[in-house]
């Protein structure tokens, strides 16, 4: 078996037709005949049925084709990964974010990268809830954004960015905008949006739950970008982490009692089978000033 015969198989079962098969195949229509006879010897069954000019598939066919067209999806991203890799043309990075992670703490360093990495291409891709470090490792992306370190894993390398508070966010006209400092109280009486991706949601609840504050959600959403634009409107305050607001009109004031804060950080695998590229940007998030 070649893949050949993968290529012209393929072709012959979408098709149903050895004349149109072969044209696709760009080969004579004996050749490519010849070459789904070997390949029925070779696999012990016929593929096809044929009946005058009603061709279809056999069972062993349509099997073999679900399999060939995972040869064929394969082979293809063999190529993407080749074509990627060859000297003098772009490598492509796969980058997970945590999807809480606003692009605007990061975006001044991405761009910095791309200045000084001028052969690198970045994908960056929304993390599912649920998806952790272990995705890194298992090679769905080239590196990560975090918004929790991991435990400590010879496999990895981590490289902390930044760390930022969480507040009390609301819309800049509101009464408790006047205020340097929000109590517990006066926060339980305002309407509550609820992030539900947010990373500190379950130790929030228990520190007002320890302090007798009920928060009543009036809107819960895992859409980062619905709750800010709801809380700019005016609809009620949520929490949010201090560099992660995205839309204008919100102002941010600390919760008395509240000290609550999360470490950014990008993970990669360690080791110099990494990418060269990862390596550089790893190099460059460690003298970047994360201050601005």
């Amino acid at each position: 078996m070649d893949l050949n015969q993968v290529r012209y198989y393929l072709n012959l079962a979408q098709s149903l037709t050895f004349t149109e098969a072969a044209r696709q195949s760009g080969v004579s229509q004996p050749s490519l005949t010849r070459a789904i006879q070997r390949l029925e010897e070779e696999l012990g069954g016929p593929l096809l049925y044929r009946d005058g000019k009603d061709t279809r598939l056999t069972a062993l066919g349509r099997d073999v084709q679900v399999e060939f067209m995972r040869i064929q999806s394969s082979l293809e991203t063999v190529a993407e990964i080749a074509d990627s890799s060859v000297v003098g043309r772009r490598r492509r990075l796969t980058i997970g974010i945590a999807t809480t992670i606003a692009p605007g703490a990061t975006a001044g360093f991405w761009q910095h990268v791309l200045e000084q990495l001028p052969m690198v291409e970045l994908q960056f891709v929304p993390m599912q809830p649920g998806e952790t470090e272990a995705e890194v490792l298992s090679g769905r992306y080239d590196m990560c954004m975090l918004t929790n370190a991991p435990k400590p894993n010879v496999k990895l390398t981590v490289q902390p960015l930044y760390r930022e508070h969480l507040r009390l966010a609301m819309a800049a006209d509101h009464p408790l905008a006047r205020r340097n400092e929000v109590t517990p109280a006066e926060m339980s009486e305002a309407p509550y949006l609820d992030r539900l991706h947010c990373e500190f949601r379950s130790a929030l609840i228990k520190h007002f739950m320890d302090r007798n504050v009920v928060m009543r959600p009036r809107v819960l959403s895992e859409r980062e970008d619905w709750v800010q634009q709801m809380v700019a409107s005016g609809a009620g305050v949520c929490s949010l982490p201090e560099r992660s607001v995205i839309v204008g009109g919100i102002v941010l004031r600390p919760v008395v009692g509240l000290d609550l804060s999360r470490q950014v950080s990008l993970v990669a695998v360690s080791g110099s089978g990494n990418p060269r590229e990862v390596r550089q940007i790893l190099a460059l998030a460690a003298q970047f000033d994360w201050a601005c």
